[in-house]
């Protein structure tokens, strides 16, 4: 079983570990209810390291993306983040992504840590034939969420970048308790909060700088329960290798007005029976 760089953190904090996706982590510190509330009503901090990281660079960066993502990755901004799904070739999803794009040519892709040597699999065959470059960074970052109506202003004590001014699905770089970090104003609660990418030699003390500052501790209990009553997907639930994206509430992410791998298929699949809520 692998571990996250807070695996020792979680254990000072009373974390209760288990397995998911082959990692230890806490399912919870003082109970899920308890968590779920902190982050509904002011600040949760989400060790979620577990989760993949992928680089997307070159000069067709973007046609790949277009390609292999059933969102209009063209409509990223540099600075600017959405959510993604990776259709199959038979309509189905390989995983829900969030896309982030760093610069013209570089974007970063976040993925589900079940699914990580299948979507590298996944890309590496679609990105046969353009000029781009995949880089897995999955074992080189920390991630961290800070989750709630009180995280920007928490954060804020740390940081000396003006978080008032970015947006939801923002991702930029700045320094947190001393540190580098590249911050997102995204996350899987529906509350406001940040992801923050980090070294992972750098994050037990800005895990420990943000918990220092007020945030509570939360584990994968509460982040289950948070992103059911937010309606958010879980990959493996709500989205599988056989679900049509058209057939869910999750529809809006596939734009019909483009080219992407699998539309053909997911165009002509029929919905069995639709998800709903």
């Amino acid at each position: 079983m692998k571990k996250t760089p807070l695996y020792e953190a979680h254990l000072r904090h009373g974390g209760r570990m288990v397995e998911f996706a082959g990692y230890a982590l806490p399912v919870q510190y003082t109970s899920i209810r308890e968590e779920h509330l902190s982050v509904r009503r002011g600040a949760g901090l989400f060790d979620v390291s577990h989760m993949g990281e992928f680089l997307i660079r070159g000069p067709e960066a973007l046609a790949f993306l277009q390609w292999a993502t059933a969102n209009d990755a063209a409509k990223l901004k540099v600075g600017r983040a959405q959510y993604s799904m990776l259709p199959n070739a038979r309509g189905g999803v390989v995983d829900d992504i969030y896309l982030y794009r760093l610069a013209e040519e570089e974007y970063l892709m976040v993925v589900n840590a079940a699914n990580i040597a299948k979507d590298w699999a996944h890309l590496k065959k679609l990105s046969q034939g353009f000029a781009v470059e995949l880089a897995d960074i999955s074992e080189e970052t920390a991630l961290l969420a800070l989750q709630g109506p009180k995280a920007a202003s928490l954060l804020q004590g740390l940081t000396d970048t003006d978080l008032s001014q970015k947006r939801k699905n923002d991702v930029f770089t700045a320094q947190v308790a001393g540190r580098p970090a590249r911050l997102a104003r995204t996350g899987y609660t529906g509350e406001d909060g940040f992801e923050l990418f980090l070294d992972p030699e750098d994050a037990e003390a800005v895990f420990e700088a943000l918990l220092a500052a007020g945030a509570t501790p939360a584990g994968l209990g509460a982040r289950d329960t948070l992103r059911l009553e937010a309606g958010f997907p879980l990959y493996g639930h709500e989205l599988t290798d056989d679900t049509n994206p058209l057939c869910t509430p999750w529809a809006w992410v596939v734009k019909k007005e483009k080219e992407f791998h699998g539309k053909e298929a997911m165009l002509a699949t029929p919905c069995a029976e639709k998800l709903v809520g």
